[in-house]
């Protein structure tokens, strides 16, 4: 199948189904996501998006297929071919009669394009026996989906068709349907047009009393012409047939031992070619008939007419060579002077030449479309992953006025919350530790922090070696910002318990310093900007961290106090002395008197009891509340 056929039924499922179902049916058939117009794909990949449409939307596949040849008409108008069918008939009988000189038309551009066949028998009683020929099997019910909107668009009227008979020919093992047509509402007939009409409604042809032509003017005005009897034999051929044929001419020769017949798919017998009288013929030479010379070269093929004599019992084959371009001219040894000059062959290799230059030009502008699209994708997906590693060094907002080219100017914050922590003996682990483990050690650790980070809503301002630093509050103001950094260094505290020190074997111990006020914030730096805090409240963090003790959750007397009265165990430790601040009272945070450990680490819930949600100071409900209380800077 050509990927127009492929793209009109994509085209189909987005119009009627949307794009979501065209995204899942191709997921189901495992088939690419576009087709190229002019590209020639398997068989197998139309029959699996048939099939897969049929499954999801709950049809049948002669539904689908139906509804396909109806769409598919609609199509074919909508792509330029419109003008093209309504001159095929003046009726929907000689419509379908010419379907097959339609299409050899077509195969001039779609070379590769294995059309089916139609024959009409036109019953007594008004009826049609309309017959089918196919090598592609399954696909008959398109068909009826076709005839019925070319006749209800072009002749205004209504068919029922049902299949009659559905057989298999000996030839090739050829699809072979049988459909009746049954016209419910005819437009109006020859007679009943407007008498302005210039159209004659009927006509009777005027013969002659004698043929005015003979023998040899005959034979070289119709160069490509054979005559042969009903046992096949060759009595006539033009001058041109019998020049790139020989011995085409030679006593008691059949035109079947030269010649197979291509199109339409029958056997080479009288019978079969009157049944298709109305068809397109293509014969091609028999390569073995052929003299060496010839035979390494492409084999002469024609397309044309037969006409039944009954006074002679002969057929006679009008046809002109079947060529493309000048290129299959050159190939066959063949000069435009080996064509009449009243053949529009002529025209017809000089134009296509020109149709399949642009043919070409259309399939490069596709292709290079389909590798942007490519690209384009692949460009989306990079600058995801581009976005997500700014947003894990800057603040969403933050890096979106970045990327929009605007100044970040600094903020002013009133009241947060800051943490900082250290690994204990962590300079003597360096000391007797491979580089390599020290990095999956930190990398263990700071994996499972900055989960913990998502898990109660804070904002991770950096890592430098051992130290982590956290801020709840900034950049987004928030009123629980100490509970947040509270259960988030609880978090730390359980979650540390996991990482082994490389040298002894046991869990590792950190320390852990917060304290809360106001600081200012920004974004410094151009090479490789930062969001950093400046203040005492940072300075001040940091004495917490460094003057704390191994395990415990060092506490300042503000932090102490934005934690009062909100569930948590606090214990005084009371006064120390503390480098550039003097004599101070602190604490140490124990644990959240309402949160379990899965509620502090944020591990999904044992059962229906337990409802992390309800944690007092938990991460969920205070980022519901952080959404209606805080405000971007």
């Amino acid at each position: 199948m050509y990927g127009f056929i492929n793209t009109c039924l994509k085209s189909l499922v987005i119009e009627k189904f949307g794009e979501e179902t065209w995204e899942a049916l191709r997921s189901q058939a495992e088939v690419q996501e576009t087709f190229m117009t002019f590209n020639v794909y398997d068989d197998a990949i139309t029959l699996r998006l048939v099939q897969a449409a049929s499954q999801m939307l709950n049809l049948p596949a002669e539904a689908v297929l139906k509804l396909f040849g109806g769409y598919f008409f609609t199509f074919c108008k909508a792509s330029g071919y419109d003008r093209m069918l309504r001159t095929l008939g003046g009726s929907l009988m000689e419509f379908i009669e010419n379907l097959d000189a339609l299409h050899s038309y077509l195969a001039l551009s779609y070379q590769e394009m294995k059309a089916p066949s139609f024959r009409v028998e036109k019953r007594e009683d008004g009826e049609m026996w309309l017959h089918y020929y196919s090598d592609r099997r399954g696909l008959c019910h398109i068909v009826p989906g076709i005839i019925e909107a070319v006749a209800k668009d072009f002749f205004d009227t209504e068919v029922e068709m049902e299949i009659l008979n559905h057989s298999e020919e000996s030839t090739e093992m050829m699809e072979h349907v049988v459909f009746l047509v049954v016209q419910k509402k005819l437009s109006q007939q020859c007679r009943e047009r407007p008498e302005t009409s210039n159209t004659p409604c009927s006509f009777e042809p005027v013969y002659p009393e004698r043929l005015w032509m003979d023998k040899k003017a005959f034979c070289n005005a119709f160069p490509f012409h054979i005559v042969f009897d009903e046992k096949l034999k060759v009595k006539q051929a033009g001058v041109n047939i019998q020049k790139h044929v020989p011995g085409l001419q030679t006593m008691n020769i059949r035109v079947d031992e030269y010649f197979t017949i291509t199109h339409p798919t029958i056997p080479f017998t009288i019978p079969s070619i009157r049944k298709f009288i109305n068809s397109q013929f293509i014969l091609e030479a028999r390569r073995e008939m052929m003299p060496e010379s010839r035979k390494p070269q492409p084999m002469l093929k024609l397309r044309g007419q037969m006409l039944w004599m009954g006074i002679f019992q002969c057929m006679i084959y009008l046809c002109s060579p079947q060529l493309r371009c000048l290129q299959e001219l050159e190939e066959r040894k063949m000069h435009i002077a080996d064509i009449a000059q009243h053949d529009t062959t002529r025209d017809l290799i000089l134009l296509n030449h020109q149709r399949l230059a642009e043919i070409e030009l259309s399939n490069q502008l596709e292709r290079k479309k389909e590798e942007l699209r490519i690209l384009s994708k692949n460009l989306e997906v990079e600058k995801k992953k581009t976005e997500v590693l700014l947003y894990a060094m800057l603040p969403e907002h933050v890096a979106n006025q970045l990327k929009e080219g605007k100044k970040v100017e600094a903020g002013d914050f009133k009241e947060c919350t800051i943490l900082f922590s250290d690994v204990v003996t962590f300079t003597n682990i360096c000391a007797a530790c491979e580089p390599i483990q020290i990095v999956h050690m930190l990398n263990s650790m700071y994996s499972q922090f900055d989960r913990i980070t998502t898990v109660h809503d804070v904002y991770k301002v950096e890592t430098i070696g051992d130290a982590y630093m956290v801020v709840g509050g900034v950049p987004i103001p928030a009123e629980n910002h100490a509970e947040r950094v509270a259960n988030f260094a609880l978090g730390m505290r359980m979650a540390a318990r996991s990482v082994k020190n490389p040298i002894t074997g046991d869990p590792i111990q950190i320390r852990v310093g917060i304290h809360s006020g106001p600081v200012l914030a920004g974004v410094v730096g151009d090479k490789m900007p930062r969001y950093c805090l400046f203040g005492d409240t940072v300075n001040t963090a940091s004495r917490m961290e460094s003057h704390g003790v191994p395990g415990k959750i060092h506490l300042s007397p503000t932090a102490n106090r934005a934690l009062q009265n909100k569930g948590f165990e606090i214990v005084e430790r009371g006064p120390i002395t503390v480098k550039g601040k003097g004599n101070m009272i602190t604490y140490f945070l124990v644990q959240n008197l309402h949160a379990t450990e899965d509620d502090i680490m944020g591990l999904p819930p044992m059962s229906d009891e337990g409802d992390p949600n309800q944690c007092n100071g938990g991460s969920k409900v205070n980022s519901e509340q952080s959404k209606q209380n805080g405000e971007s800077y």
